[in-house]
């Protein structure tokens, strides 16, 4: 069992993927010769040629569009954009085609279709490269939507991104995909998809985050017990399906919610993720439930990024406002 970061994880993943099942390929702007640019299919090229491996032209509507055609053909694509940012491109692919073929063919095809894309700020990226728009896909019926926040997730939940027979939406946080390493294991496994991962045990205070929030969560959880005050941290892990089973049972518990996430507050995941504990913890609630987000505005320029990323002082002052109510 080596020790991976995100990023190694999520390349062993693709090469397990592709040796194991013929119909497995991967596409998308420069996954071959290069490797990625983050070098996510570094090695896959050589390993299983260009027929599997294709480099396609900077078109991002058709990278998923020739996708969709290929898996209700029968293959297992994994198509990359290249920054999550860029997929504004491939709307209309993925939510009234990728999204929508089983529903419209009344189950008779399916498209087992996986979109990978990094997403997410600290890493000083131009325009557009970082915005983090997970809502827009969790918003729209028959396409699920992935993240992980640790080695050991990105290959789990990737392998299984792939063996699903619908689409997913797999989205890396970027400023986590060299942060640190961990155990991986080196045989195929799966991480289930819709099953949120308790990162952190606590009693007083739930703390639900996802991709590069996670550690920001954890390390507000740590500084928070300093002041007596015991946090649990969620990985939510999928935002669509959301896990709701463990949402309320830690809120339950708690009595208390904080949700953590970088996209821009106003039609966040958040809202909806504070909307469902109002529906099935609201009895339990001892405070209301605060969001810690970015702002209502663009991604800024790398010189202000880190005033505008959630940072873990926010996250503690948000868990001390809701424990103090």
């Amino acid at each position: 069992m080596a020790k991976l970061t995100i990023i190694q994880a999520i390349n062993q993943a693709l090469a397990q993927a592709m040796e194991q099942d013929p119909r497995v390929l991967v596409l998308g702007e420069d996954v071959g010769k290069n490797g990625g640019v983050f070098r996510a299919t570094d090695g896959l090229l050589e390993r299983f040629g260009e027929q599997r491996v294709v480099d396609t032209p900077l078109a991002e509507s058709a990278i998923v569009g020739s996708s969709v055609g290929l898996a209700i053909g029968g293959m297992r694509p994994v198509a990359e954009i290249q920054f999550f940012g860029f997929i504004y491109e491939t709307m209309d692919q993925i939510g009234t085609q990728a999204a929508r073929i089983r529903f419209r063919s009344q189950g008779r095809y399916h498209v087992p279709l996986v979109i990978r894309a990094p997403y997410g700020g600290g890493v000083r990226t131009p325009e557009i490269h970082s915005d983090s728009i997970e809502a827009f896909f969790a918003h729209s019926p028959g396409i699920k939507v992935v993240t992980p926040s640790t080695p050991h997730d990105a290959k789990g939940l990737l392998l299984a991104a792939i063996q699903d027979p619908d689409p997913v939406l797999f989205i890396e946080p970027m400023r986590l995909y060299r942060a640190f390493r961990e155990e991986v294991p080196d045989e195929w496994y799966e991480v289930p998809i819709g099953k949120a991962r308790i990162a952190k045990e606590g009693e007083q205070v739930t703390v639900i985050a996802w991709g590069p929030m996670v550690p920001v969560a954890e390390q507000a959880a740590v500084q928070a017990l300093e002041s007596g005050i015991s946090v649990e941290v969620i990985d939510l892990r999928t935002l669509s399906p959301l896990d709701l089973e463990t949402i309320t049972a830690s809120v339950q518990k708690t009595g208390r919610a904080v949700v953590v996430h970088e996209a821009v507050r106003s039609g966040g995941l958040g809202a909806e993720v504070a909307a469902a504990i109002q529906e099935h913890a609201f009895l339990s609630l001892e405070a209301p439930i605060m969001r810690v987000t970015g702002y209502d505005t663009p991604f800024p320029v790398p010189s202000v990024e880190d005033l505008w990323l959630p940072d873990t002082g926010r996250v503690v002052a948000a868990i001390q406002a809701v424990m103090h109510y």
